[in-house]
């Protein structure tokens, strides 16, 4: 499974989520997949993603729907400790997307530390709720589990190397991306977070 063809399968399940985006190539094809109002790209905040999510997923109603982040190997391995942190905390709607291709694709593909350290074993060991894939149809089904679950809830998907090409750069400014997403949050979701 290529990198965008899990991003589009979550673009048609995240309509309704807020969705916390790690940086560089996965903001970018998510954006060239589907750039929506409820997606919040962490341009250059590598390693933050799911700190963010985290943050969002305790801000917002147990009952809301769940909070996903979309984040990388790279990423998640610069701040790890957002699995303990997660499962201490343990927001009931919180659902973290782990796309890994084993290396950093936005810098010339320098293998991350994945092949050798088990990022879904320490999630589960972490408290989380976790699945596997390495499909799409995985994909979409490990999702739609893991959104009827409460508690951190961690989806590992094997995903393979390499960028999507010809997708253009995100020049949104920070600003505006994040003042769509706060506007679409308030009125989406107005009676559950009591905007």
């Amino acid at each position: 499974m290529k990198r965008l063809e899990a991003l589009r399968v979550l673009a048609d399940l995240t309509s309704g989520h807020p969705v916390v985006v790690t940086c560089a190539a996965t903001s970018r094809e998510l954006a060239a997949v589907k750039d929506s109002d409820n997606h919040l790209y962490l341009l250059d905040a590598m390693g933050l993603a799911g700190s963010v999510a985290t943050g969002l997923a305790l801000s917002v109603p147990p009952n809301a729907p769940k909070v996903v982040c979309i984040e990388g190997d790279g990423s998640l391995l610069m701040n790890p400790n957002v699995l303990p942190t997660g499962g201490y905390l343990a927001p009931p709607n919180l659902l973290l997307v782990l796309l890994d291709n084993g290396v950093y694709g936005s810098t010339g593909a320098l293998p991350t530390y994945s092949a050798r350290v088990n990022l879904a074993r320490l999630a589960e060991a972490a408290a989380w709720i976790t699945r596997s894939t390495d499909s799409v149809e995985g994909l979409r089904a490990a999702f739609e589990e893991l959104c009827g679950i409460d508690g951190p809830a961690f989806l590992y998907a094997r995903i393979e190397e390499g960028n999507a090409h010809d997708v253009a750069k995100l020049l949104i400014d920070p600003v505006t991306i994040t003042t769509r997403f706060s506007r679409w949050l308030r009125q989406e979701h107005a009676s559950e977070v009591g905007a």
